[in-house]
This record gives C-alpha cells, structure tokens and sequence, in this order.
C-alpha cells in the first residue's frame, strides 16, 4: 500500500488516502516505465491549483497531482535507468494527465526522466523542481537570445515566488543587474536583496493598463505573472531586448499591441517546463548543477508533509509563500 494526495472528481479538492500502488497505477508509464520510490516532491502554484479543485490543470480523474518527483528507482522495464538511481522529473504532464509526484510510491514512463545529478541532494533536488528547472529555462532562453549582463538590467516579475526566486538567483550568479518586481516589497525586499537583486520595484505599476509603448528600461525579463503585467514589461523593453514569459498568475490574457515588437524589435518567448525536450532537460539541470547557490536555495526553502500540502495550496494561491516548498513524502 501507499499513501497519496488523490484527486478522485473533477472540482473536489485531493484527499490524502491509502492506495493500492499495483491497482492504482496499472496502464501507467507505457511499455518501458520505471517505478519509483518517492522521496520529495514540491508545491508549485500549478499544484495549488490542482489540489484545490479549480480548472484548468488536471484532465483526468482518480489522478495523484503533483508535477515534480525525486525519487529512487524500484523497477525499471528501460535500459536508461536500474534499481537503486537517484532521478528527477519535472513535468511531462505528471500531475495533469499523469501520475504525479504527491504519493510515496510513483510510475513514470522513462522519456523526460533524468539522472539525478551528483552535485544535487534528492531535497535539493525537489526544491529546485519544477519551479527552478522554468527559471532555467528561461535564463538559457535570455541567454540564446543574445541578452548579455552588459545590455543594462533585467526584470524579474513575481520575484518572491518559487520561479522568481530561483531565476533571481540564477540572473544574479551569471553577473546579471536584477531587478524584481513584488507586490510586498516592504515585507520581501531584504529577502529578494539577499538573493541577489539589484533593487526591488512595487508591481503596482506594472499591474494596471499601460501604454503600449514606455520609457525603456530593460534589456530583458523573466515574467510569471502574464496578463498586463506582461504588457507592460513588453511596452518597457529596451530596442532587440527579450522578455520569457513562463507563467500566468495574474491571467492567460496579453492586452498588448504589436508595436513593441514592430517599433523595437522586442523578442517575446515561453519557457515550457511539461514538454521540454531531454536534450534540454539535461543542459537545464547540468546548468544548475555546475550554477545554482545551494546555500541560497536551502535558506529559501521549507519542508512539509503530505499532510500538509492542502493547506500549502491554499496558501500558494494566496500568494502567501515565498520561495520554495518541499514535500517529504516520508513525513
């Protein structure tokens, strides 16, 4: 038996409840899949979302939500992988149409699984999740697109959230002048500052209806909060700068024109963390291997139970946490 957060209708909130993992997984994982142990997962807002009950990320039904797994092969019918590794998976519609990673045991199919890398802890692991591997994502995106730590600065939107957070760390450690942009700048600036922001800017200003054209301020962003927020970044950007957009917590919709990308040439790309490529994956995770401050992420980073994911929900989708949560499935 297991124990696992369970989704069982559609608009019902998950139930921590008992399982029989053999039952309850069969069909999973495709023709090569790999059981695991589970040893950590992580909150992200995207798990909020799905433990609540309300739309738009889960699409099947009984389903373990949960869109990050550390853990330790049991079983594994691919030659990729054998009893006893150390892996991670961010993604790949785990926790959407998948089995996630809120549960003690997991089956997986191998195509997005990865090594866990020597330099990282499984708990260091989880708390960089799914959140730090889109941070990734989008520094290696800035970085492609030319954007150099000499082009001026660089907004982060959301800064005090998992992916903010991370993505100021990750900016800040490859000589980047960051700026986050918060909407609790009193509470969270020596926060945001400790991570290694250059300064700290109220969201207030970029929240609300803007000009489709502004001053320009920035040689590129990382923005996960969308909606006219992220109009506002695209209207800010300075002439060939590049803007990441990799979340949506303020809406799905863009209230922008085209002039920003016509009169200034402003590149606008995603971060995608479900569908990246492996090749990808395994440059990301390398990248923070060889980068990512582990000090910095163990002081933004709390540990919970399964227990107590429903209530970190609730939390999440207040925007009442800061940085990253872990869940030890073992507690």
């Amino acid at each position: 038996m297991a124990r696992a957060m369970v989704a069982t209708e559609k608009g019902e909130a998950a139930r921590l409840l008992e399982i029989d993992e053999e039952e309850f997984f069969e069909g999973s994982g495709g023709d090569e899949a790999v059981d695991l142990d589970v040893l950590f997962s992580s909150v992200n807002f995207k798990d909020g979302l799905a433990l609540t009950g309300r739309p738009g990320v889960l699409r099947e039904w009984p389903l373990v939500p949960g869109i990050d797994i550390v853990g330790r092969v049991t079983e594994s019918r691919s030659s990729r992988f054998a009893a006893g590794d150390l892996v991670v998976l961010n993604g790949d519609g785990i926790g959407e149409n998948r089995h996630g990673g809120f549960a003690t045991k997991a089956r997986v199919r191998p195509d997005a699984l990865l090594h866990l890398p020597e330099a990282i802890s499984p708990e260091r692991a989880a708390a960089i999740g799914t959140a730090g591997f889109t941070s990734m994502l989008a520094v290696l995106a800035l970085q492609d697109a030319g954007v150099e730590p000499d082009d001026g600065e660089v907004l982060v939107t959301g800064a005090a959230g998992g992916v903010g957070s991370v993505a100021i760390l990750l900016l800040a450690g490859r000589g980047y002048s960051v700026v986050a942009s918060s909407g609790r700048v009193e509470e969270q600036g020596d926060y945001l500052r400790s991570l290694g922001a250059a300064r700290v800017v109220d969201r207030a200003a970029l929240g609300e209806p803007g000009k489709p054209l502004q001053s320009q301020q920035w040689a590129g962003a990382v923005d996960s909060v969308g909606s006219h927020t992220l109009a506002n970044v695209l209207a800010q950007t300075n002439y060939g700068g590049t803007v990441v957009a990799c979340g949506l917590a303020a809406g799905g919709d863009l209230p922008t024109t085209v002039m920003p990308f016509i009169l200034r040439s402003v590149t606008l790309t995603g971060a995608n963390s479900v569908e990246a490529p492996l090749a990808l994956r395994e440059r990301a995770w390398t990248d923070l291997a060889n980068e990512l401050d582990l000090a910095l992420l163990d002081s933004m980073t709390t540990t919970i139970g399964l227990d107590a994911v429903s209530e970190t929900a609730e939390r999440i989708l207040a925007g009442r946490v800061r940085g990253r949560t872990v869940v030890d499935v073992a507690l």
